[in-house]
């Protein structure tokens, strides 16, 4: 029988709300405004190269909060396995690389024995047919993340990032392995911009779908109070969950979206 994808035990844990504003000030302040409702931070190409970027990396995780790394490393082989092993070495929990099958082996090989998950990017969610079509690939999206969840399981990612349009539950059927692990962007709530997403979905579909972890950004930071909207995503995500509990495992449906597996 396989083994059960680990999780955390609360809803709220599986909430991963991205820091992207211009400033390290800014991101200190949504993490203060957010204490005590959400403990899992995501920090990318908007902080990267921000003055301070370290500290706030050395403050989140000293003080128990878990960084998601959104790297998206794109390189040759020994540059992301060394990249991956110094993130492996701060104490970065996930971590981004594109999802062709060379960057997710040399990710793997670089994080070693530590717990980093390596979350590899199959189709960004502000990509749909016609764009891909236009950077050359014969591919759909949906065919293309089918094909990036295969490529994952076969280098042992075990984990990925999916749109969230994606069914995951189907993914991982495709996949062939329940181990799969999938984190979704694009959410977005009845009253939310959709912004530059193209696939989106709603907090508890995500969920009921079989998303393991959620990346939430603009919904929640963009907005006046970001905790009381983190604390109503996260009660849709329990709502999916629910759903999920008294329907059975492999229930859902919907088209694809991006997303991400890790491994």
């Amino acid at each position: 029988m396989t083994r059960p994808r680990a999780l955390p035990a609360a809803m709220a844990d599986r909430l991963i709300v991205a820091l992207d504003v211009p400033t390290i000030a800014g991101a200190r302040e949504i993490v203060a405004r957010l204490d005590g409702v959400v403990s899992f931070f995501k920090v990318g190409l908007w902080l990267a190269f921000a003055e301070g970027v370290d500290g706030l990396l050395h403050s989140l995780i000293s003080t128990g909060k878990r960084v998601f790394l959104d790297a998206k490393m794109h390189d040759i082989g020994k540059t992301v396995e060394e990249g991956a092993a110094r993130a492996a070495d701060r104490g970065v929990s996930l971590l981004t690389v594109h999802g062709e099958p060379q960057v997710m082996a040399a990710a793997v090989k670089g994080k070693g024995a530590s717990p980093l998950k390596i979350f590899a990017i199959s189709v960004l969610t502000s990509l749909d047919d016609a764009a891909l079509k236009e950077m050359g690939y014969a591919l759909t999206a949906r065919e293309l993340v089918h094909l990036r969840a295969k490529q994952a399981v076969s280098v042992w990612l075990r984990r990925a990032d999916r749109v969230a349009a994606d069914n995951p539950n189907e993914l991982r059927q495709i996949a062939g392995s329940e181990r799969l692990l999938i984190g979704t962007p694009g959410i977005r709530g009845a009253g939310d911009k959709a912004d530059d997403h193209a696939r989106l979905a709603t907090p508890a579909a995500a969920i009921e779908r079989g998303s393991d972890y959620l990346v939430v950004g603009r919904p929640i930071i963009a907005h006046a109070d970001p905790a009381r909207r983190a604390r109503e995503i996260i009660a849709e995500m329990e709502a999916g969950g629910r759903r999920v509990t008294g329907l059975g495992a492999g229930t859902g449906g919907g088209p694809p979206t991006e997303g991400s597996f890790a491994i």
